[in-house]
């Protein structure tokens, strides 16, 4: 027999072992025993190979018949259809005899091509395996290399089996060669720890070094249901099972193995307890039957009465043994008419449930009548433990994502400073654990270096104001055509009171829109109007059709008219949107370059706060020279987002300005996190000068005028030290080599603001691009190089 790998056995076929039982039996004191312990072993007399052992395949065909005699006993004839059983060579696919019921699993699993191989068993395995043997067997160490082993055979229809095998080696022995090597303890020490170091194994115990002589019996049982239930639990437990390709397709050939239903598929919804519905559950190749292409759906609407029954109030499975019987008895209402239409002839819905509280349902179908049942269905008590305990974890998964994006979405705690966090986070836990009660240290990071800017939208006041009193002015104007018409129907005094205090509201919001002046009118319709509105819908019909004209203009969000503030409010929340996310984007850039603490928040416009310094960062150390580069790449890409403005305000409802501003703060300062806020704030009163000049800074005027510092079209860089204005001076005629500033530039001085004075601010023209031109940015390495010059 050819070794068709590398292997420490030379491997040969032999019956020894076994027949030396026979010589001992036919020595015996029984004697029906000792006869046919005697018939076996005359029958084997005239081919000693039988004993010695052979690698010739070829003598198994030849000497089929006395094998066939020699293993009567080990594979009983009464016995064939029902064991699982095979005599072959262990570490080898050479079957020599086996069950009837072994063949037929062949068989259906495609005929005499097909030969199963064991389950996770590389050819690594193989011989340090053998080689375990051989310690434990004939140098007498005691080595556990013992595992589960299994074959993965599919059955006629498709479906795969799974069968666990054990092995009798009781008619194996083992000799060595010439091949062979002393082993010692020293070695078997060093192989204890390098399982993977098969060229050491070899070294200790070479190809060829021992001969093993002799058969395995192994006998196989059916654990497909055990095993199914052990993948469901694996599939279960693993993480990100929605975004996983395969998760559904495993879990639905699983599921198909557990009921031995080639065609079963599977599906999930969830329970929302507080709207009583079924709710889709979103992952890639997730589905529900109950509501196919519907995403919500109230439950009395999803189920019939039974069914609810037994799902919401008893918790226990319903299944549909036939659907088109009970599409026809129902009527075809729910959910056997959905079913029905998805081509369904059976199903069992099961409830995932906890402690009666009803999480979500198991949908289970075929395209079988009978293939699901009431009887099945109990299968599923194994399951659904590990079922529940994965919605569960489930949940809480989705609630931590949803912490999480709640945290980065509106109480962010930035990357650059995690490290802070989860060190106090870990002395936390730790000091929990001793039994004290710990409490969360404040944050504080000093000696850093604080930069300002902000893009800000334009009279924004003013422009909301404007459409508040176009709306307002429209509105009041219709209910006046209306209450107009129905005095002229009517001759109510009622109406033409109404119509004299609506037409004083027009003629105060023209002169004036005062702060209160919306609300008032608000509660005005509300209270007064409406109820008049709503009893003329019931009379005349030109009123009627005038009043239904009125309140299709009136908005549900804001329940007035909407439609100048809404193109206000689009304006604004595309111009945020888009200067968020370029700043965004260029922000992992520099923090690239060098760490550092980033915010940025939308108002009317977009503001962002950054602090660089030694404290900041964890391992790596701060040079003033990443501060001046940081304000450098602040400059630049304020400027790409007055160039992004510029190229969106065509699209804009309202073609709103912005003006940008960026505060130049000379002195580093400490920032502490407050935990009340969930934020980071300047710490100490001396510190608290730079969030003061932060507020009042735009609304700022030129020293003796009363002109506005920030304008359309300007860089507005504020400073109060000589260098900073030298400094930025360069920035900017590097920037200006470049195209992002034009030729004029002005130095102004602020008037005094309360508690600030000597403030100056540099005014740089910006020059703007169209389309791709404004993409065009400038590397680290440029502007380091500027920096250096």
């Amino acid at each position: 027999m050819e070794q068709e790998r590398d292997s420490p056995l030379i491997q040969l076929i032999s019956f020894n072992k076994l027949l030396e039982q026979y010589d001992s039996m036919a020595k015996g004191k029984d004697k029906e025993l000792a006869k046919k312990a005697q018939l076996i072993i005359d029958a084997q007399a005239p081919y000693p190979e039988l004993r010695d052992g052979f690698s010739d395949l070829s003598l198994l065909k030849k000497h089929k018949d006395v094998i066939n005699i020699i293993l009567q006993d080990t594979f009983s004839e009464v016995l064939t259809n029902n064991e699982i059983k095979t005599a072959s060579l262990p570490f080898d696919d050479v079957v020599f005899n086996s069950s009837k019921r072994f063949q037929k699993i062949l068989e259906n699993a495609g005929g005499v091509g097909f030969v199963p191989h064991v389950r996770n068993y590389p050819e690594r395995d193989v011989y340090i395996a053998a080689c375990s043997i051989i310690l434990n067997f004939h140098y007498g160490y005691n080595l556990d290399f013992r595992r589960p082993f299994f074959y993965d055979i599919p059955d006629s229809n498709g479906v795969m089996r799974h069968y666990r095998i054990l092995y009798n080696a009781d008619f194996v022995e083992i000799s060595p060669t010439e091949n062979a090597k002393t082993i010692t303890q020293a070695d078997v020490e060093d192989l204890l720890d390098n399982f993977d170091n098969l060229e050491l194994w070899k070294q200790k115990i070479p190809p060829n070094s021992f001969v093993l002589k002799g058969f395995v019996i192994s006998n196989m049982f059916d654990v497909t249901t055990e095993h199914s239930i052990s993948e469901i639990k694996s599939s279960l437990i693993s993480s990100n099972k929605r975004d996983s390709e395969n998760f559904m397709d495993g879990l639905q050939e699983t599921f198909r193995s557990f009921f031995n239903i080639p065609d079963l598929r599977a599906g999930f919804v969830t329970y929302n307890s507080k709207e009583n519905q079924f709710e889709r559950v979103f992952g890639k190749g997730m589905e529900s039957f109950i509501l196919m292409d519907k995403d919500i759906e109230v439950c009395n609407e999803a189920l019939c009465q039974g069914s609810y029954e037994k799902l919401l109030k008893q918790n226990t499975y319903f299944s549909i043994s036939n659907v088109d019987k009970y599409h026809k008895i129902s009527g075809g209402c729910a959910p056997y008419k959905g079913l029905k239409e998805q081509g369904i002839k059976s199903a069992i819905f099961a409830p995932i449930a906890e402690n009666g509280n009803l999480l979500g349902v198991l949908e289970l179908v075929s395209v079988q009548v009978n293939a699901l049942n009431s009887i099945n269905a109990n299968k599923l008590v194994d399951v659904m433990p590990y079922i529940v305990s994965a919605v569960l974890r489930s949940k809480i998964e989705e609630e931590n994502l949803i912490d999480a994006i709640i945290q980065h979405e509106c109480t962010s705690v930035h990357s650059s400073v995690y490290w802070k966090f989860e060190e106090e986070a870990k002395r936390f836990i730790r000091e929990d654990i001793k039994g004290n009660q710990p409490t969360f240290k404040e944050i504080v990071f000093e000696d850093v270096h604080p930069l300002y800017g902000q893009v800000d939208i334009k009279d924004s006041s003013r422009a909301r104001n404007e459409a508040i009193k176009t709306d307002l002015l429209i509105q009041l104007s219709e209910i006046s055509n209306v209450l107009s018409m129905a005095w002229e129907n009517e001759k109510l005094p009622i109406y033409e009171e109404l119509i004299f205090r609506v037409n004083n509201h027009i003629d105060d919001i023209k002169e004036v829109l005062y702060t209160n002046s919306e609300q008032a009118i608000f509660n005005f319709v509300k209270d007064e109007i409406n109820p008049v509105l709503k009893h003329l819908k019931k009379g005349n019909k030109q009123v009627s059709e005038l009043v239904k004209t009125y309140e299709n203009g009136i908005s549900e969000i804001t329940g007035s008219y909407y439609d100048h503030r809404r193109n206000y409010d689009e304006s604004v929340m595309l111009i945020n949107k888009k200067m968020a996310a370029l700043m965004d984007r260029k922000q992992e850039e520099a923090q690239s370059m060098f760490p550092h603490y980033f915010e940025r928040y939308k108002t009317d416009g977009v503001e962002h706060n950054m602090y660089i310094g030694n404290s900041i960062v964890d391992e790596k150390e701060f040079n003033p020279l990443y501060l001046s580069n940081l304000r450098l790449w602040q400059l630049q890409v304020m400027c790409e987002m007055e160039n992004a403005h510029y190229n969106l305000k065509p699209e804009l409802p309202v073609p709103l300005d912005v003006t940008s501003l960026i505060l130049v703060y000379n002195t580093s300062l400490a920032i502490r996190f407050r935990m009340d806020e969930k934020r980071f704030d300047v710490d100490g009163t001396y510190n608290a000068r730079y969030e003061i000049i932060k507020k009042r800074i735009d609304k700022s005027l030129i020293k003796g005028t009363r002109e506005r510092l920030t304008q359309t079209g300007k860089m507005v860089i504020v400073y109060s030290q000589k260098k900073d204005e030298l400094e930025y001076l360069r920035y900017v005629k590097f920037l200006r080599s470049k195209g992002y500033f034009g030729k004029n530039i002005e130095i102004v001085e602020l008037e005094g603001l309360q508690g600030v004075s000597g403030l100056k601010a540099i005014r740089a023209e910006i020059l703007y691009k169209k389309g791709k031109e404004q993409e065009k940015t400038y590397t680290y390495e440029d502007l380091m190089e500027e920096l250096k010059s």
